[in-house]
C-alpha cells in the first residue's frame, strides 16, 4: 500500500479520480434536487474536474507548488454550477495544505481534506447542512480518525474518509427535507465522494467500473423555487475586491457564490433576469465565460428523462461543442449533449471523449464547431470506436454549421440517412461573427487595430468597423443573397439593449424579405454572432 505519493503521482491520481467520475455523471445528475432540481450537477462537477485536468497537463508535475496551483487553479476556472463551484473552493482549500509539501502523507492527506472542508465552507454565505459541505466534513473527520486509529498508507486514510463520507450522504436527506421528500441523497456530496473514490481508485489500481444503470430520477415541487435561471459568469483581470462584487450581485437573488483568485473571479447566482445581470456585473472585467440555464425547462427534461429511464435509447446521438449560453440552450433543445469549449477555449481529446461515452446511444454524431476543435474529435471519435462505440464526425467549422446541421438531427434516424441531410445544411448555411481585435494586425489589406470591432464570415476576418453594430450590418450585406430566408441572431451579455433594437431596426429595413430569430447568450468574447440560412 502507497504510504506516499510524489507530486507526479497525486496528478496521475486526480487525472484517474476525473476518469472515475464520469463513470458517475448521469447517476449523479438523477439525483439532483438541491438547491433546485437542476439536473446537471454530474455534468458540472465533471467539467470543473476536466479543467483540472486540463491544467495538470501543462505543468511541471514534478513540483508539488505547480500540481497543488493547477488544482486550485484549474477547477476555479472550469467550475460549472453550485456543486462546482464549491468543489472548487474545496479543492483550493485541499491545494494550500499540499502546495509546501515534497509528497502526499497520510498526515498532509488529512489536514488538506481537513483544510478543503474549511473553504468550502468559508466559500457559501449561507452554508447549508444537508449538501455536498456535510459530506465534505464528515469525510475529513473519518481520515483524522483513521490517522489517529494508526493508519499507516494513503489507502487507509481514504477508506477512514470514505466510510465516514458515507454515513454523512445518509444522513443528508435527514437534513434536507427536499431530499427526504424526493427520497434521494445529496448529488453533491455522492459526487464528492465518488471523487474520492477514484483517487483510492488509482492507489489501488482498480479498472474503472462500469456506469450504473439509473432507474429513477429524483422529482420534487419546482414551484418553490423564487427564481427561474441559474446563471455563471467568470471575469479576468478584475481589480475590485470579492466583496464588493459579491455584494453588487447579492441584490439580484439568491443561491449565491462569488470566489476568485489571481484576478479570475467565478460567480454562480440563481436569478430572473440573467441579461442585466451580466451587463451590470461586467464592468468589473472582461467576460471570459458565462452559462444561463432556465431552471424550469431542466426540470421538465428531469420529469421526461424519468418516464424514458426505461426505454431502450434511439439509434443515434449527437454531441456538439459549444460556448455561450444561448447557443447551448438551443443544442440542448435540439437533443444534444453539449462539450464545453470553442474558440481560445478548446477542450481536449478526453472532454469530447468523455461526452461520446455517457451518450446511451449505438451511433454518435460530433459536431466540433470549429476548426481547431476538428482534429481532437477526430482523435476521440477514433479512441470510442476502439471501445466499441460507432462514432462519427462532420466537420463543422463554425458555430452557424454546427446549428445548421443539429436543426436537422433527429435521434430515431440512422446515421447513413442522417448525415447526408446535415451535411447539406451544414455547407449552405453562413456563419457571421463580431469580435474585438486582440492585437493590432495587417491580414490581407485590412489594418486592425487592437480593440477594435471585427466582423468574420465563415471564419475569416471580412471587415473592420467603428461598432459591433456597424460590423454586423457590413457582414450581412456581404454575405446575404436571394437564398437566405432567416437570420438567427446571438448577442453577448455586454450588448445593451436600445443598441440591439437598433440595430434590429436597421436590418428590418435593408432587408425586408429577412425573418430574424434573435436570442441572448452569444459566445463569450463575441458580440454578435449570425447564421444565415
Amino acid at each position: 500500500m502507497a504510504e506516499r505519493l510524489s507530486p507526479a503521482e497525486l496528478a496521475q491520481a486526480f487525472r484517474y479520480a476525473t476518469d472515475w467520475f464520469a463513470v458517475y455523471i448521469e447517476e449523479t445528475n438523477a439525483l439532483n434536487v438541491y438547491p433546485v432540481p437542476d439536473g446537471d450537477t454530474g455534468t458540472n462537477m465533471h467539467l470543473t474536474l476536466q479543467s483540472l485536468r486540463r491544467e495538470l497537463d501543462m505543468v511541471d508535475t514534478s513540483r508539488m507548488a505547480e500540481v497543488a496551483r493547477a488544482i486550485s487553479y484549474g477547477s476555479l476556472l472550469g467550475a460549472r454550477g453550485n456543486s462546482g463551484v464549491i468543489t472548487s473552493q474545496i479543492l483550493k482549500g485541499f491545494s494550500e495544505a499540499i502546495k509546501k509539501a515534497e509528497a502526499l502523507t497520510p498526515q498532509v492527506l488529512v489536514e488538506a481534506l481537513e483544510e478543503g472542508t474549511r473553504t468550502g465552507y468559508k466559500a457559501v454565505m449561507k452554508p447549508v447542512e444537508g449538501t455536498i459541505l456535510t459530506v465534505a466534513r464528515y469525510a475529513s473527520e473519518g481520515a483524522r480518525k483513521a490517522l489517529e486509529g494508526g493508519a499507516k498508507n494513503l489507502e487507509a486514510v481514504l477508506s477512514g474518509a470514505l466510510e465516514r463520507g458515507r454515513v454523512g450522504l445518509a444522513e443528508t436527506p435527514n437534513l434536507l427535507p427536499v431530499l427526504k421528500q424526493a427520497g434521494v441523497v445529496d448529488a453533491g456530496g455522492a459526487g464528492y465522494l465518488h471523487i474520492l473514490e477514484g483517487i483510492r481508485g488509482f492507489l489501488l489500481g482498480l479498472p474503472l467500473p462500469e456506469p450504473p444503470k439509473v432507474e429513477k430520477y429524483a422529482q420534487t415541487n419546482f414551484a418553490a423555487e423564487q427564481y427561474g435561471y441559474c446563471t455563471e459568469f467568470l471575469m479576468e483581470g478584475v481589480q475590485a475586491p470579492i466583496e464588493e462584487i459579491r455584494q453588487a450581485v447579492s441584490g439580484w437573488g439568491d443561491s449565491l457564490l462569488v470566489v476568485g483568485a489571481e484576478g479570475y473571479v467565478k460567480g454562480h447566482i440563481h436569478t430572473n433576469d440573467p441579461d442585466a445581470l451580466l451587463s451590470m456585473v461586467a464592468r468589473y472585467g472582461k467576460m471570459v465565460r458565462t452559462k444561463v440555464e432556465d431552471m424550469s425547462l431542466q426540470h421538465t427534461e428531469i420529469l421526461s428523462m424519468a418516464g424514458a429511464a426505461e426505454e431502450a435509447p434511439p439509434p443515434t446521438g449527437l454531441v456538439v461543442v459549444a460556448a455561450g449560453w444561448g447557443l447551448v440552450k438551443v443544442f440542448r433543445s435540439l437533443g444534444a449533449r453539449v462539450v464545453a469549449g470553442g474558440q481560445t477555449a478548446n477542450p481536449s481529446v478526453q472532454d469530447i471523449l468523455d461526452a461520446v461515452r455517457s451518450v446511451p446511444n449505438p451511433h454518435v454524431i460530433v459536431l466540433p464547431n470549429n476548426s481547431n476543435v476538428l482534429m481532437s474529435a477526430q482523435q476521440a471519435a477514433q479512441l470510442a470506436q476502439e471501445a466499441g462505440k460507432h462514432v462519427h464526425v462532420l466537420p463543422t467549422r463554425t458555430m452557424g454549421q454546427g446549428l445548421a446541421a443539429a436543426v436537422m438531427y433527429h435521434g430515431d434516424v440512422e446515421p447513413a440517412e442522417l448525415l447526408p441531410e446535415m451535411e447539406e445544411a451544414m455547407n449552405r448555411s453562413v456563419t457571421l461573427e463580431v469580435t474585438r481585435a486582440s492585437r493590432d494586425a495587417t491580414i490581407e489589406s485590412l489594418e486592425v487595430k487592437e480593440g477594435q470591432p471585427i466582423g468574420l464570415k465563415d471564419d475569416k476576418l471580412a471587415l473592420v468597423a467603428g461598432t459591433p453594430e456597424e460590423a454586423l450590418l457590413g457582414l450581412v450585406r456581404l454575405a446575404k443573397d436571394a437564398m437566405h430566408e432567416i437570420m438567427t441572431l446571438f448577442h453577448g451579455p455586454t450588448v445593451e439593449k436600445p443598441r440591439l433594437e437598433a440595430l434590429l431596426q436597421e436590418i428590418s429595413q435593408a432587408f425586408p424579405d429577412l425573418t430574424l430569430e434573435v436570442h441572448p447568450g452569444g459566445p463569450d468574447l463575441y458580440d454578435y454572432l449570425a447564421v444565415l440560412e
